[in-house]
């Protein structure tokens, strides 16, 4: 492809990628097909010659797009949001045309000292104070992994990377049940093992952590011989929104000399709104914080924002510094590729850059705050509403609730039914959870160009079609 050729379908893009956001109300917001459909599309062998752009482009909008799921449509109400705005979109862009590679400062200067930059954008705009730098990882797992490593080589006096774990004493790491199964799969890779990360029992309508439980853990395993190493803290849960009384926690981790990891992933871009910030009450003592810019500030996939009190620790766990990484006659550099488990970076501050300048913290909190008031006024008709039970209150923009009609029996098949019935009409999209072991209902507003009115027809769907199913 030559570069006019390029320029041409840069502009055919832009204007398609126009045209799609302007009528993504129009689809159905879940893909509307069955397994097997994309694949039997697509040729079984590679093409020998190539073709024009125009046939690709065709094919794409005939075979490609009618499997996609729209997670930038505004009824898009499941999971949590993951949002792309256009001036994310066009940082993207600009990072794709100019494809550096960041793992170095010296391969990519720009990129290493503004990603020093947005990242103290960020803590400012989040509360935290200066103690805490930053870095970019690609998503929360990663950060969480991080951050189990990091326990575990801290716990080991540094020897878990030179000697492995065979022969060393057993570590212990605690959570709550609302953590995300990031959590058990950093505890796999880390080598640490499923039965050595310990359930602490929740408590109070938070679902949080019982501080007094965690303790008596600690307390229990270390005269059994096991080496508690950290605590990973839940603010803003995927399940229900289960939010850890943060402070307590960490005092009990400092108490005991364990590293300790708040998972934010969600909820911490709510705190650029002081209001909210009671949530992770405590958080200044914690040794680890991660958020996911791509979740609620509109940052675009992938922009997960890692803030750690002593980054030398994550160095000494990560870092590989053979001749052809170093920088020499350089002193007081930063190479992020020594922050984290990919060699390789992309130079996601630029969207970083981009959405704060074009936005300023006003129009983010202005979104953020709108998303909890609307979903809240939906919780509350719900509540309100015959034959509808609410699980778990509002933790931002997030509640569950349930459908138990009079007479109606097995909630959890009536539930999952109701749940399929609304995915499988298009005009929202809802998940599920479980609740104490029973099926429940999830909402969560987050969208960015969701409006009032996107979430009260979102009560209206659900109510109409539980109605119809009392009908049938």
């Amino acid at each position: 492809m030559d570069w006019a050729v390029f320029e041409t379908w840069g502009k055919r893009i832009s204007a398609w990628g126009r045209q799609y956001h302007e009528t993504i109300r129009n689809r159905p917001v879940r893909a509307q097909v069955a397994p097997g459909d994309m694949l039997n599309a697509l040729p079984a062998s590679p093409p020998e010659q190539g073709e024009p752009l125009d046939a690709v482009f065709r094919d794409f909008e005939a075979d490609v797009m009618p499997g996609i799921t729209h997670w930038q449509h505004p009824c898009f109400f499941a999971y949590f949001p993951a949002n792309a705005t256009p001036p994310s979109m066009l940082a993207d862009y600009l990072t794709t045309v100019i494809a550096p590679q960041c793992m170095l400062w010296q391969t990519s200067p720009a990129a290493t000292e503004m990603e020093t930059r947005m990242l103290d954008w960020l803590r400012q705009s989040l509360g935290l104070p200066d103690a805490y730098e930053g870095v970019i990882q690609d998503c929360a797992s990663s950060a969480t992994l991080a951050a189990v490593l990091t326990m575990r080589e801290k716990a080991l006096n540094w020897a878990g990377n030179e000697q492995g774990l065979s022969g060393q004493v057993r570590l212990r790491i605690y959570c709550s049940d609302e953590v995300h199964t990031s959590v058990d799969r950093a505890i796999w890779v880390a080598g640490i093992g499923q039965e050595n990360l310990v359930r602490i029992p929740t408590k109070g309508s938070m679902r949080g952590m019982d501080p007094d439980a965690l303790e008596a853990a600690i307390v229990a395993d270390r005269a059994v011989g096991f080496l508690p190493a950290g605590v990973i803290i839940s603010v803003g849960g995927t399940g229900t929104g289960g939010t850890d009384p943060v402070g307590a926690i960490c005092d009990v981790a400092q108490r005991h000399g364990l590293f300790s990891h708040v998972d934010a992933a969600w909820a911490g871009a709510a705190m650029i709104c002081p209001e909210f910030r009671t949530l992770w009450q405590g958080v200044e003592a914690a040794d680890s914080i991660v958020f996911n810019p791509h979740k609620w500030l509109g940052m675009q996939f992938d922009c997960s924002a890692h803030f750690l009190k002593n980054p030398d620790d994550l160095v000494r766990t990560l870092a590989i510094r053979p001749e052809y990484l170093k920088t020499h006659g350089t002193d007081g550099i930063i190479n992020y590729s020594e922050w984290s488990v990919p060699l390789g970076r992309r130079f996601r501050a630029l969207k970083i850059w981009f959405v704060l300048r074009s936005y300023g913290l006003d129009g983010l909190r202005a979104m953020i705050r709108d998303h909890v008031r609307w979903s809240v006024a939906l919780h509350d008709r719900l509540a309100a509403a015959p034959g509808f039970e609410i699980i778990t209150p509002p933790v931002l923009s997030l509640f569950t609730f349930r459908f138990a009609p009079d007479g109606a029996t097995d909630l959890d098949a009536l539930n999952q039914r109701l749940v399929d019935a609304i995915n499988d009409d298009g005009r929202i999209y809802l998940t599920q959870t479980r609740v104490n072991g029973a099926l429940a209902i999830r909402f969560q507003a987050g969208q960015a160009s969701c409006t009032e009115a996107d979430v009260a027809m979102a009560g209206d769907v659900i109510l109409e079609i539980a109605a119809q199913m009392e009908r049938t």
